[in-house]
C-alpha cells in the first residue's frame, strides 16, 4: 500500500478530498479522545468533545500553515474546547463522576485487563483533583510526550511556569495516588 505523508493528507483534505480527511481523523481520533477523557474524566463528555474538536479542525483546516505539527495544532484546539466545556457546564462538581468505561484491554488475561482498567480509573480520578493548568501540563508531558519547551510554546507561558505547574501537579497527585495504593 502506498504510504501517504501526513502533510500530503492535510493538503488533500484542504483541497476537499473527503477520503484524506477521514484518514487524518482516523490517525488522530484516539489521541484526541484520550486527551479529552483525561481532561474531563467522563467518557461520554470526551466523545462529545471529540466530535466538536474535529468539527472545529475541519472548519479551520484551511488556516493550518504547518508552523507546528498537526498533532500539536489538534491538541491546542482540543484544549480550547475543554476550557470552553468547563466554562459552559461548570464541571467542577466531582460528585457526578460516572464510572469510566475505557476500551476493552486486548490482554488475554481477564484479571490483568480488570487491573489495568482499575488503574486507569484511579489515574483519571486523581487527575480530576488537580487544577486545570496542572492537569493540562501533566497531560501534555506524560501522555502526549511534549517537552517543557513545547508545552510553554503551546500555552504561551514561560518554561519555568510550565515546570512549576508540572511539579506542583505531581506534588498534589502524590498523596491522592498513595491513598489508592494503601487501599
Amino acid at each position: 500500500m502506498f504510504f501517504q505523508s501526513e502533510q500530503r493528507l492535510i493538503n488533500k483534505a484542504k483541497a476537499g478530498n473527503k477520503s484524506a480527511w477521514f484518514k487524518l481523523v482516523a490517525m488522530h481520533e484516539q489521541t484526541v479522545y484520550h486527551y479529552c477523557l483525561r481532561m474531563l474524566g467522563n467518557p461520554d463528555d470526551a466523545v462529545d468533545l471529540l466530535q466538536e474538536v474535529f468539527i472545529s479542525v475541519y472548519r479551520s483546516l484551511e488556516g493550518f500553515r504547518f508552523d507546528s505539527s498537526f498533532k500539536t495544532w489538534l491538541i491546542r484546539i482540543a484544549h480550547r474546547r475543554c476550557v470552553e466545556f468547563y466554562r459552559k457546564r461548570k464541571v467542577f462538581d466531582q460528585s457526578n463522576e460516572s464510572e469510566l468505561q475505557l476500551e476493552a484491554c486486548t490482554n488475554s488475561c481477564p484479571e490483568l485487563s480488570l487491573q489495568n482498567k482499575q488503574h486507569n480509573q484511579i489515574v483519571i480520578s486523581a487527575l480530576q483533583t488537580l487544577s486545570n493548568d496542572q492537569r493540562l501540563v501533566i497531560e501534555l508531558k506524560f501522555f502526549q510526550h511534549y517537552t517543557f519547551e513545547q508545552i510553554a510554546e503551546q500555552l504561551l507561558v514561560s518554561t519555568n511556569t510550565i515546570k512549576s505547574r508540572f511539579y506542583a501537579g505531581l506534588s498534589n497527585l502524590k498523596p491522592v495516588l498513595e491513598k489508592y495504593n494503601d487501599e
